[in-house]
């Protein structure tokens, strides 16, 4: 019997991705579901152009939440959660129908799949600086997956065991460099916030510690991390500016949390 398979997405405002990401699993998904967080463009308008289950929400700091409440809402064997601004290449298609319907001792009792990422910047996917392959967790079976929901950069939690598929999903996550700065301007805030958080109960030793290795030893070393020894110089000028502002990340978030 044919497994069946839930893409399941949370959004906001995401009208000029969706399409993109929808029409790359027509055919492959037997079940859309999006959660979506009162968004005001059209995203919701355009998620039902493909025949998703839809439900709408608020829109929280953590988008993980939301991503939750997609995975709790899908019906199919196996979920594949993507972001809007993502998108399935042709042979990460034809890998997925493979693996969720392969019958196959070696692959049966898998429970979930890394699958690898190509990130798109200033022109061009990054295929150095440690950014790929980006794995991400996305595919794995219902009721065997779920996201912890704390921060906006963690993974799945997979019962049972885990792999790895070989074909890529397509990430789009800026529309330029001026989206970028602004999503990396949210970034830092969230980071600040955390900061506050994790600092809230430290004596004033680690804090003095932890001020210096934000505003001088992180940074540097990121930097020399990512475009030295993970060679993000072959990415030409685009792998300089995203190592210069993955680097940057730690003493910026570090000032707004002072300003906090």
């Amino acid at each position: 019997m044919k497994a069946t398979l839930s893409v399941v997405l949370a959004t906001y405002n995401e009208e000029k991705n969706l399409p993109a990401c929808l029409e790359s699993v027509d055919g492959l998904a037997d079940e859309i579901v999006v959660v979506d967080g009162a968004s005001s463009d059209k995203t919701v308008d355009k998620a039902k152009q493909f025949g998703a289950k839809i439900k709408i929400t608020t829109n929280k700091p953590i988008f993980h939440i939301n991503k939750q409440m997609a995975i709790d809402m899908a019906t199919s064997d196996w979920i594949l959660q993507l972001d809007a601004d993502e998108v399935v290449s042709k042979g990460l298609r034809k890998e997925i129908k493979s693996v969720i319907n392969s019958q196959s001792s070696i692959v049966s009792h898998v429970n979930g799949y890394w699958i690898p990422r190509k990130n798109w910047f200033l022109g061009r996917f990054l295929m150095k600086g440690g950014q790929y392959p980006d794995y991400t967790l996305r595919l794995y079976k219902r009721g065997k997956g779920r996201l912890p929901q704390k921060d906006v950069h963690e993974q799945a939690e997979v019962e049972g065991e885990v792999t790895y598929l070989k074909n890529p999903l397509l990430h789009y996550p800026y529309k330029d460099f001026n989206d970028y700065l602004l999503k990396w301007d949210r970034y830092t805030d969230l980071i600040a916030s955390q900061i506050k958080e994790k600092l809230k109960n430290k004596n004033i030793f680690y804090k003095i510690i932890f001020a210096g290795a934000s505003l001088t030893f992180k940074p540097v070393y990121w930097f020399l991390f990512t475009y030295l020894r993970h060679k993000g110089f072959m990415d030409l000028w685009p792998g300089f500016v995203f190592s210069l502002f993955s680097s940057l990340r730690f003493p910026v978030s570090y000032i707004k949390y002072l300003k906090l």
